[in-house]
């Protein structure tokens, strides 16, 4: 009954923050960036936060640590929605909202490197989930397959308390609601995706503690292959990582080839329960299995990733890839002009080391001074 009830109040406080945001001008405006063409309510995803703290209150205030990184991480993340932060202060709030989550863990105890495994991780997550919020349905539907896979395994393994995952998908499912059509009512904005992924990361993250099984990452790997490729990508042009832009696979399948962006979330989703029911499957398998397994899934589903997105880019005009060609143009004339200063500077040593190797060996040191040399 406490599901029902958690249910209708959310919807109900959902509805209630549309009013307030749209009366306050707490909206998305699209550029050239964007994936939508009107007008769009964000910041939509507290309604995860408020799911939370109903958890967290009717269970007794469990796991304290770790909602009081999430509570900071929603503040500066849902001020960021309202009128913007400095990436400095932002990264700040997200360490030290890592730093709690491992401590809840009690990830101290393990060497090290966890540890700035946890912290990698972890903010490459949020800011993944973070690129994904603009496609209609993208965050809800795949966070309810991964919640879904996470849900099963707990009644497996019971590696987290149940009520966790059930509270964290009804906010979902709420949210859901008003983002999964072809007109979205609203977005999570800056503090839905960076909420979501922490809570899905801590049910992640103890179950890896509890089982020793990283196998489970690949729950995430959908959204893995699509970052990973896609930041290398920019790397290569030169481009900051952070920089917003929108060459992600699922953007130019959604904006220059046209297809549906429900579509498109669908088979995102449904192409992340395939892989994670076989890493259901494989975890049952000794480790040298499951690594085989993990290379060769990731391999596959890389070359796939990469002929298709090659593909549209080389048949469709891609917004924005003209300034990326200008831009490598100019970083190739720069390391260019670089590369010919230093081929120069050795030529002036060897001159140098001429002038020195013709001196006169045989004149004395007095006869030197009185010439002058």
């Amino acid at each position: 009954m406490i599901y029902i009830f958690t249910l209708i109040f959310l919807f109900a406080l959902e509805f209630l923050y549309l009013k307030i945001a749209d009366r306050f001008n707490i909206i998305d405006k699209p550029n050239e960036r964007s994936s939508h063409t009107k007008v769009t309510i964000r910041g939509a995803g507290i309604i995860f936060y408020v799911a939370a703290i109903i958890y967290f209150i009717n269970n007794d205030f469990q796991y304290p640590w770790f909602f009081l990184g999430l509570t900071l991480l929603t503040y500066i993340s849902f001020l960021d929605d309202i009128r913007g932060v400095h990436p400095t202060a932002r990264l700040t709030v997200h360490l030290a909202s890592v730093l709690l989550m491992v401590y809840e863990f009690g990830i101290f105890n393990y060497p090290w490197y966890y540890l700035v495994l946890a912290f990698v991780f972890t903010i490459g997550v949020i800011n993944a989930y973070n690129f994904m919020d603009g496609i209609n349905g993208m965050t809800a539907f795949c966070t309810l397959i991964m919640g879904g896979l996470l849900f099963y395994v707990n009644t497996k393994i019971n590696y987290i308390e149940q009520d966790f995952l059930i509270f964290t998908l009804l906010g979902v499912v709420v949210f859901g609601f008003f983002n999964f059509r072809k007109k979205a009512a609203c977005f999570a904005g800056d503090v839905g995706p960076a909420v979501l992924s922490f809570m899905l990361l801590f049910a992640l993250g103890k179950l890896i503690l509890k089982t020793g099984d990283f196998t489970y990452v690949l729950f995430l790997g959908v959204y893995g292959i699509e970052i990973g490729w896609s930041v290398a990508r920019r790397v290569y042009q030169g481009y900051h990582i952070f920089e917003p832009h929108r060459t992600f696979l699922l953007h130019v399948l959604s904006n220059e080839v046209g297809r549906s962006s429900l579509l498109v979330s669908t088979v995102y989703g449904l192409v992340q329960l395939v892989l994670g029911a076989s890493v259901i499957y494989i975890v049952q398998f000794d480790a040298s299995t499951q690594w085989s397994f993990a290379i060769a899934i990731l391999t596959a589903l890389s070359a796939f990733y990469l002929i298709v997105k090659q593909y549209i880019f080389n048949n469709y005009h891609i917004k924005g890839e003209i300034e990326h060609a200008v831009r490598r143009r100019r970083i190739q004339m720069v390391r260019a002009r670089r590369s010919r200063r230093a081929q120069r500077i050795p030529e002036v040593a060897v001159v140098k080391e001429a002038k020195i190797i013709e001196m006169p060996k045989k004149e004395k040191q007095e006869s030197l001074l009185q010439t002058g040399v």
